[in-house]
């Protein structure tokens, strides 16, 4: 997983986090993408996408 790939999922995590916490998603929705957040958080940090192997995606920056 690229450095843009992380950064991005980061970003995308931490928005989904204030909307949550400032109540404009909830419920079920709410749930799903708190849900997701988290992953995207964990999978940043692991640097590896269990999604990515099927599908033959890399972003990793080549040298």
């Amino acid at each position: 997983m690229g450095f843009t790939d992380k950064i991005m999922r980061m970003i995308v995590a931490i928005i989904i986090g204030y909307l949550y916490y400032t109540k404009v998603i909830s419920g079920t929705l709410g749930l799903f993408l708190g849900a997701l957040a988290i992953i995207f958080v964990i999978t940043s940090f692991i640097s590896f996408c269990p999604l990515y192997l099927p599908f033959g995606i890399d972003t990793k920056e080549k040298k």
